[in-house]
């Protein structure tokens, strides 16, 4: 039963390649050189003009990722440098007149202390 299955088989692909043999050698006959020629380089200019199509109006030349990387950091880097540089400010403050400066701190100049009665 083996044998039988395994014969139709290879009978079944041998008329499948004798198929396309045939239809193979149809298509030859039917096509020469030139016509593949001209049909290569209209494939090629349409392909040229898709290409130039889709180019980006102003874009220069093609950037690596690495080089863009690498000219991000160059640039984050200068402004931390900037700002580094800044002046640091500090909140506005009263500013102390010569006397209070001069004056010694006491508890006369302090004035009433209180102290909160505590819960005995």
């Amino acid at each position: 039963m083996m044998t039988l299955e395994g014969a139709k088989a290879t009978t079944e692909t041998l008329d499948a390649l004798r198929t396309g043999a045939q239809t193979m050698k149809a298509i030859q006959k039917a096509m020469n050189i030139d016509d593949v020629d001209k049909t290569m380089d209209e494939i090629n200019e349409q392909t040229a003009d898709f290409e130039a199509l889709s180019t980006p109006i102003g874009a220069t030349a093609d950037f690596e990722e690495d080089e863009l990387e690498a000219e991000l950091e160059e640039h984050e880097g200068a402004e931390l440098e900037e700002q580094l540089l800044q002046p640091v400010t500090t909140a506005h403050t009263t500013p102390l007149l010569k006397e209070q400066l001069l004056r010694p701190v006491t508890t006369a100049n302090a004035g009433p202390l209180h102290v909160p009665a505590g819960n005995n």
